[in-house]
């Protein structure tokens, strides 16, 4: 079903890539609003991100649905991490910047360890500074190594792991402070 979209895509074809975007539109969604957390921020890198799928479908070779996929979501992590690039600065990706705002995000509900649902966790991760939380998306939840990391945002390898680190001790903090708190013993 998909490869014949996709074929229609490439020729241009208006309804399949309306089709196309209500297939992927909810999960690249939730992918970008990792990087991107103010709502209407998402909706524009989302629009911007699906613009450069169907300018370069024409030069995609489809082969599966799993590869389509992955292909659209290094476009859309890509278009995240440029919409971040132009509104906070290059500087701002090797550094730790108290002075940029969190994500405004609700305050995470009181749930038991058996209960934490993933959109509880999502509202957490939003709360790490930026550097942090992107760093971690990719590292965490899209599998990216630092290496790929230090290209993507043109820092040291060194510099994407410490970022993880601190990303890792932070969102601990923002668990236990929520009421996850697991025992170790």
């Amino acid at each position: 079903m998909l490869a014949e979209i996709v074929r229609q895509c490439q020729r241009d074809n208006p309804f399949a890539q309306k089709r196309l975007y209500e297939h992927f539109a909810n999960r690249m969604y939730r992918l970008c609003r990792r990087y991107v957390p103010d709502a209407f921020e998402t909706e524009e890198v989302l629009m911007n991100g699906f613009l450069k799928i169907f300018r370069a479908l024409g030069t995609f070779e489809y082969r599966s649905d799993d590869e389509l996929e992955v292909w659209m979501k290094r476009i859309m992590v890509n278009e995240a991490l440029m919409y971040l690039r132009r509104k906070v600065g290059q500087k701002a990706w090797s550094l730790d910047h108290p002075d940029l705002p969190e994500a405004e995000v609700p305050h995470a509900a009181q749930e038991t360890d058996a209960d934490l649902q993933a959109e509880a966790i999502h509202d957490l991760i939003l709360r790490l500074p930026h550097g942090y939380r992107t760093v971690f998306c990719l590292y965490a939840i899209e599998g990216y190594s630092h290496r790929e990391i230090a290209a993507l945002l043109g820092v040291s390898e060194n510099t994407s792991k410490s970022q993880l680190s601190k990303a890792r001790a932070m969102l601990q903090k923002l668990l236990i402070k929520n009421g996850y708190e697991q025992e170790r013993r």
